[in-house]
């Protein structure tokens, strides 16, 4: 009986739920992301990638692209995370076992599909892509074919808003023109590498022999890609439950003896896991380190932070200082990093809205002091705010004493602007879930 798995992938979802949940930013470009010296884009709506902005483009780069009607709002991960709870429990209905791969997608293998026609399929996500607008207010582009990676490559081409079910039978013919980069397992590396044997598409590659592909990409790397180029995927759908941990580890062709080679490794190995924790969607508090020496000795040593982060320069600084000298401990043929501790990040460090720290004092006086300046302000733009009469609200904006608030929430629709000054008693700071009314 034919087999169905679905792809679930909410749009733009950072910038769709705050654009929910603040109706006066819909149809408008939006950027979720820190405004400090080394923030980033964690999402943009589909408004502002018309002008050429991404996700994980530097803040700074992003702020200059932007049109003049744009909004860019600090990252509210509490919103987020209930919001991807109300639409998995809607998913959970239909399809009791969901495979998360992170807030805003999944795979599914609905047991009422099993058997089902191209006509079937295509009636039930459509169903369950108005399902989750209605009930939730977001937009989730589905796609569904025999297999995970099918239905992965069929929801990107559903983007945005859409819908793809790939008949069953035409799976290699549906990839063969694809770039190999769109088939999961295929990084930069892999991509250099087959393109120096000339393969550029899936269907070059699965007309690669088996063995061309092994000697290209390695042994079971090169199979298994291979076989999913081919459209054949077997991979069951499994509750994957709560990520504890992320790590990376190589093990190294000769064993590394001094100190400075061990720590551009280990670097290395830190970017590798970092890149698990970001796609996990969490925080760290601890970092982990593992060393196998040469005679398979191996030594674990960890180091808890203050405060949870997914800074990769603040986690990977504590990995180098966790290691062992080659020189005393002997050589080292497996180091590992790991990052443990996780959590979902509420105030996430790597969209630091960072204070600039206060200018040194002067010890030499020339000129009268100044007139004091205005407190500065203690509300920044995107707070969510509560107002004693007004009720729930965000910052528009702030500064020289004065603080404009937009009073509206999901379902308000476009709510009223009022200014107040700062310290205004009625104006209290809210819960970013106030705003899911």
């Amino acid at each position: 009986m034919a087999r169905w798995v679905i792809h679930l992938d909410l749009d733009a979802f950072y910038a769709s739920a705050e654009q929910l949940t603040r109706p006066t930013l819909a149809g408008r470009p939006v950027l979720v992301g820190g405004t400090g010296p080394r923030g980033v884009v964690a999402g943009a709506s589909y408004e502002s990638r018309a002008f050429g902005i991404r996700s994980a483009m530097p803040m700074a780069q992003a702020r200059r692209l932007l049109p003049a009607n744009g909004v860019i709002v600090p990252p509210r991960f509490r919103v987020y995370e209930r919001l991807s709870q109300e639409v998995f429990a809607v998913v959970t209905g239909v399809a009791p076992v969901l495979e998360k791969i992170s807030l805003d997608e999944a795979f599914a293998e609905p047991p009422s599909l099993t058997g089902a026609s191209l006509d079937e399929v295509t009636s039930f996500c459509a169903t369950l892509r108005e399902r989750i607008r209605a009930e939730t207010g977001l937009v989730a582009s589905i796609g569904a074919g025999n297999g995970k990676q099918i239905a992965k490559i069929a929801s990107d081409e559903a983007k945005p808003d859409g819908l793809l079910v790939v008949p069953q039978g035409t799976e290699r013919e549906f990839l063969a023109p694809l770039p190999v980069r769109a088939l999961w397992g295929i990084g930069p590396v892999a991509e250099g590498k087959l393109r120096f044997i000339g393969v550029q598409t899936l269907g070059q590659l699965a007309a690669l022999s088996e063995q061309d592909a092994v000697a290209t990409l390695g042994g079971v790397v090169g199979r298994d890609l291979r076989r999913l180029a081919t459209g054949f995927d077997d991979r069951p759908v499994a509750d994957r439950g709560e990520t504890k941990q992320v790590s990376a580890e190589t093990t190294f062709d000769t064993d590394i003896k001094d100190l400075t080679t061990l720590r551009a490794e280990v670097r290395r190995i830190a970017v590798g896991a970092h890149k698990r924790l970001v796609k996990a969607e969490r925080v760290a508090r601890t970092v982990v380190i593992k060393l196998r020496h040469t005679d398979m000795h191996t030594v674990t040593r960890s180091e808890t932070i203050s405060a949870p982060t997914d800074d990769l320069a603040e986690l990977a600084a504590v990995a180098e200082r966790l290691l062992l000298d080659p020189a005393e401990f002997g050589g080292i043929r497996l180091a590992g990093v790991a990052y443990s501790g996780l959590s979902v990040p509420h105030q996430d460090a790597l969209f630091s809205l960072a204070v600039p720290s206060a200018p040194a004092a002067s010890t030499v006086v020339t000129a009268p002091a100044p007139a004091p300046a205005a407190a500065p302000s203690e509300w920044r733009q995107g707070d969510d705010v509560v107002h004693e009469e007004l009720g729930t609200g965000w910052v528009q904006g702030a500064g020289h004493g004065r603080v404009t608030v937009r009073f509206e929430h999901r379902t308000s629709g476009p709510g009223v602007a009022r200014t107040f000054v700062q310290e205004d008693p009625a104006l209290r700071r809210g819960d970013p879930g106030d705003c899911l009314k």
